[in-house]
């Protein structure tokens, strides 16, 4: 019989967050001599919305795959609610996909699209039409039944895969860049609705993504990947917040990167003078090279003295409108510092009288610094 759809998370996903749904062991997926996956690990729990984020080529896509059984690993166990699924074929595992492309049957309606899972499993037609129809609703197409994929938009076509993947009630939704191919404000909206019928549903799901932002409104936990590895693991809000590394420092938003070197623990001199920080790496030895990062709307400029700790005098060398703030670019009045990048509200500019040439004193956070070892 199949579950129902509706209503909100279920109270069986919302106690199951307590043991993983899907565990992924020492996954390792090779190319011939390329390593596309290098024994990466990884737990998932029931109702989970996760996201792979990441650029072209670190291994997201390929580990989807390797969940869905449609590139198998060369060598790890993956395994689902506690079965071992590693070697089974895509039609014996409990998943539901979307793929960039749609993939839809141009030669079905969109009815048949939506039952084409449940015909090939042979369910009473009466069952079929009337899951059929509640999916349709479901997703917001509820009069596109008798169309064809090629007279819908792009947005409803994604709409009617997503429909046709939640068709057999699986137990788990794999999105694979399912909105790339969408225009931007189409894209903006179907991540609010595919968020919202996660809500509703409880289903656990995963996402691969290239897209930071779609990542940070989307998912419960982000994992960002890099070179067939898995760079961290974590809330939105610590991917932001606390990078792990470099990398996940540099790709996910924007993020200034100051040269530095230790003078004591917590302590380096950067942006041509001395700084406190709160977060990174504290152990390293006097007279070590670090990389100093700040996120651009991290730099402070209202209120600043001259007495203050980590108060770099500055100038503007130019102030950039982009509609909701400005971002400027300030050239340190003392070394030989890199430039660095700071958003400022609409209303500072303007309180402020801020523009290129003006010369101000701002600061920089010692909650918001995170240092690391220079790579």
């Amino acid at each position: 019989m199949i579950e129902p759809m509706t209503g909100s998370l279920t109270p069986v996903a919302a106690n199951r967050r307590d043991r993983p749904y899907l565990q992924i062991e020492e996954v390792t997926k090779r190319f011939g001599a390329f390593t596309a996956l290098d024994r990466v690990s990884l737990e998932v729990f029931a109702g989970e919305f996760v996201c792979f984020l990441g650029p072209s080529g670190c291994g997201k896509t390929t580990l989807l795959r390797a969940i869905a059984g449609l590139d198998p690993q060369t060598s790890g166990r993956i395994l689902q609610e506690g079965r071992d699924i590693s070697r089974l074929p895509p039609s014996k595992r409990d998943f539901g996909i979307v793929f960039q492309s749609y993939a839809l049957f141009p030669n079905l309606t969109v009815d048949k699209n939506v039952a084409y899972g449940l015909d090939s499993r042979h369910r009473p037609r009466a069952e079929v039409t009337a899951r059929v129809k509640e999916l349709l609703e479901l997703v917001g197409l509820p009069k596109q039944g008798p169309k064809y994929p090629a007279q819908l938009s792009g947005g409803q076509q994604q709409r009617v895969a997503l429909a046709r993947a939640l068709a057999t009630s699986p137990g788990l939704l794999l999105l694979d860049e399912p909105l790339s191919a969408l225009d931007a404000r189409v894209r903006v909206r179907l991540r609010h609705e595919i968020r919202s019928l996660h809500r509703r549903l409880g289903v656990t799901t995963i996402m691969v993504t290239h897209d930071q932002e779609e990542a940070l409104t989307m998912a419960d936990r982000i994992v960002v990947m890099n070179q067939g590895v898995i760079d961290q693991v974590g809330t939105p809000v610590e991917i932001y917040r606390h990078p792990a590394t470099p990398f996940v420092a540099d790709f996910v938003g924007s993020m200034n990167f100051l040269s530095g070197i230790v003078i004591a623990p917590g302590r380096v001199r950067a942006a041509g003078t001395e700084l406190v920080y709160a977060d990174g790496a504290p152990h390293l030895p006097q007279g070590s090279a670090v990389s100093v990062c700040l996120r651009p709307e991290d730099v402070t400029i209202r209120g600043v003295g001259p007495g203050q700790e980590n108060v770099v005098p500055a100038r503007i060398r130019d102030l950039e409108f982009l509609g909701s703030f400005c971002r400027g670019t300030l050239e340190p009045l003392q070394g030989e510092a890199a430039s660095i990048l700071a958003d400022f509200s609409i209303n500072a500019v303007r309180d402020l009288g801020l523009g290129s040439g003006i010369d101000v004193l701002v600061r920089l956070p010692p909650d918001r610094l995170r240092v690391f070892a220079a790579g």
